[in-house]
Formats: structure tokens, C-alpha cells, sequence
């Protein structure tokens, strides 16, 4: 993104904002809430246009080649009540749109692709039975089932549990390691972010820091964004423990 600027009415919620992820590299995006962290994921989708400044994913404009990209949005954002089974929404990351009937092809393409993120048992059953680690692994292989080059995630460990949030990591690693793609992740643990990111983009409205995690999670850069030391001594607790 270079210099890229979004405002909703009278409201400025992202300000010149720069940076270039590496290809290959794992991404995590921090900041505090109302940061701007989700309208910067919708921009790389293409969802939100900036009024000012450009954002290019591949070479082309965001937005231009979505079935690159696959998106794990936030758990709280889906009705579970809705009646469909794991493996139909599986489909709909191979078909862009609700699969009226599902073929052969796409059932054995939708079944390899849960049975990559340990889900394979959960194929047939309704979303509404599903826990929020399993609800979670569901979206990671709708996300990835066409083997996406890029792997947008907006807070994907909201709403599951400790051990399901460390599958997830290990999930993304593996695939990482399958097919070189990119992760970009929005989280709100800096430990995570510490962890298992090569980058970090600290971000509140504007990049308060963008670099390795050893670079930009320090006191200075979580200050600026969070406005507090809170943040950064919690970090420093965590990479002692």
C-alpha cells in the first residue's frame, strides 16, 4: 500500500498508510480497536477503494484478482444459525456464490481441503452444531481450498480456545511451508504476533511501525499506537514466560 487513505463521512480512519509485505512472508496486524485493521483488510480485498493513495496485491489493484486470495474472516461476523453444512460453505470458496447442488469434483476437491486442517469429520454436519474451533477450521479450508496465494485473516483467533488458536497457527505454518504464500493477519495478541510473524504492522489510523517483530513490538512503537506502556510491558511479561 503507498500512502493509502480511507474516510467514511467526516470520519478519517486510515491516514497515509505505506508499507510492502513481503511475498512468502507471515504478516500480523496490531493496533487497538477502531484502529482501522479490518477497512485495511477490506481494501486489500478490493471492498473499500481509498480516496486517496494506491493498493496493489500481484502487481494489479486490490481487488482484481480475488480467487488469489483467500479470507477467514471474524466467527461473529456469520449466522450460525444458518442451515447449511461445513462442506457446502467449503464449496462456496471454490465457487464464489452458494452451490445449489454440490458436483462430485467439488465434494472431492471441498473434502480434501477440510481433511487438510484436521475437519474432515465434520463435513456433513449443520453449522449451527459446529464450536468456534471448529466453525474456524471450516473457514481455513473454505479460505484455502483453491490454494490461495495470499491468506487474508481478520482476528481469527476470536472466539476459540487456547488450543484451537495454536492449531490455527500451526495450520498456516504448514501451508506456508506447502506453497510459499503470504499470511496477513489480523490480530489482537501481541504474543502471536511476536511468535510467528516475519512482519509486523503496527497500526492506528497510520503505521505506528512496520517491520520485524524484534523491530516495531517495543515500548516506543506500542506507545505511539496504544498510547499507553500497558501493551508493551505485557509483551515484555509474555517473552519471559
Amino acid at each position: 500500500m503507498h500512502r493509502v487513505s480511507v474516510s467514511f463521512g467526516d470520519a478519517l480512519v486510515l491516514e497515509d498508510v505505506t508499507f510492502d509485505a513481503d511475498t512468502g512472508s507471515f504478516v500480523a496486524v496490531v493496533g487497538p480497536n477502531g484502529a482501522g485493521k479490518s477497512t485495511l483488510v477490506k481494501v486489500a480485498l478490493g471492498l473499500v477503494r481509498p480516496h486517496r493513495g494506491h493498493a496493489a496485491l500481484f502487481g494489479v489493484a486490490a481487488g482484481a484478482e480475488p480467487r488469489r486470495i483467500g479470507y477467514v474472516p471474524q466467527l461473529k461476523t456469520f449466522d450460525r444459525s444458518f442451515p447449511a453444512s461445513a462442506l457446502e460453505l467449503v464449496v462456496t470458496g471454490l465457487r464464489s456464490s452458494w452451490p445449489g447442488r454440490v458436483t462430485a469434483v467439488e465434494r472431492e476437491v471441498a473434502s480434501a481441503a477440510l481433511s487438510s486442517v484436521g475437519a474432515a469429520e465434520l463435513a456433513q454436519r449443520q453449522l449451527a452444531r459446529l464450536s468456534g474451533g471448529e466453525l474456524q477450521r471450516v473457514y481455513l479450508a473454505t479460505a484455502l481450498v483453491r490454494r490461495p496465494a495470499l491468506v487474508l485473516l481478520d482476528e481469527p483467533a476470536t472466539g476459540v480456545d487456547y488450543l484451537a488458536e495454536h492449531d490455527l497457527y500451526d495450520l498456516l505454518e504448514a501451508y506456508q511451508a506447502a506453497t510459499t504464500a503470504t499470511v496477513v493477519m489480523v490480530t489482537h495478541d501481541l504474543a502471536a504476533a511476536r511468535y510467528h510473524a516475519d512482519q509486523v504492522l503496527v497500526l492506528n489510523r497510520r503505521v505506528h511501525g512496520f517491520g520485524t517483530p524484534a523491530e516495531v513490538l517495543c515500548e516506543s512503537c506500542l506507545r505511539s499506537a496504544f498510547g499507553h506502556r500497558q501493551h508493551a510491558h505485557a509483551l515484555a511479561l509474555g517473552g519471559g514466560a
